[in-house]
């Protein structure tokens, strides 16, 4: 059941944040999807397997490393690539083998997506082929303009600025005009600074400057706006 909308003047209030709007930018993992239905446990089991094997490493120094370099780094891979020199191709491939069946499709969502006016595009830190295969699977493929993995931001990962950049550059997203969408705070904080509204997608609200709204129901906050 979707949570009930708030009060027109809250509406209000909202809408006219996001008057302004015309590039639309949307984190993939336990944004587009809800965190319950817990996906990204298994590239977590896979990223300790790869860690494991690429390191020769037990399975709980390959755990501590993981969570290491993602706070380190950004991301594990990062940490792997800086540290150790992995090749991103292997490691991107392997970590996203994983099962998809577990999404369920969302009309809803893609519909109130759709309704946006602008232009919409996914920016992840997983690959780009990976983000194709998740919005198959929850019905909103086909309702972005763009794609974009951290190979488009030459391995360079969220919340460093110059992913972002890189990103933004390539696909010509005027950040005065843009709105970001992300379940990891940090990673907001460089949209913010760079003129962006920013909504930050979890169960549990982030107190931070750098955010300006909050939201854990992705479709109910759209709604708001469409």
């Amino acid at each position: 059941m979707r949570a009930a909308l708030p009060g027109p003047t809250f509406r209000n209030m909202v809408k006219s944040a996001f008057k302004h709007v015309r590039h639309w930018v949307f984190d993939l993992d336990n944004t587009l999807y809800p965190p319950a239905i817990r996906l990204f446990d298994q590239i977590e089991v896979r990223m300790t397997k790869f860690v494991m094997d690429a390191l020769n490493v037990t399975r709980a120094e390959a755990d501590h490393l993981r969570v290491k370099y993602w706070k380190q780094y950004g991301t594990t891979l990062s940490g792997l690539m800086q540290e150790h020199d992995v090749d991103p191709g292997p490691y991107l491939y392997e970590v996203h083998d994983i099962d998809f069946s577990v999404l369920p499709e969302d009309p809803y969502l893609a519909d109130l997506i759709k309704q946006l006016p602008g232009r919409k595009i996914v920016y992840t830190n997983g690959s780009a082929p990976y983000a194709e295969r998740v919005l198959a699977a929850r019905g909103l493929n086909g309702i972005f303009d763009a794609i974009y993995g951290v190979e488009h931001a030459d391995f360079k990962p969220k919340p460093e600025r110059a992913a972002f950049e890189r990103v933004f550059g390539r696909d010509g997203v005027d950040t005065t005009t843009a709105a970001m969408f992300e379940d990891e705070p940090r990673n907001l904080a460089a949209p913010h600074d760079m003129g962006m509204q920013t909504v930050h997608v979890a169960d549990e609200p982030h107190d931070a400057p750098h955010i300006h709204h909050h939201t854990n129901d992705l479709a109910a906050f759209l709604a708001r706006l469409t």
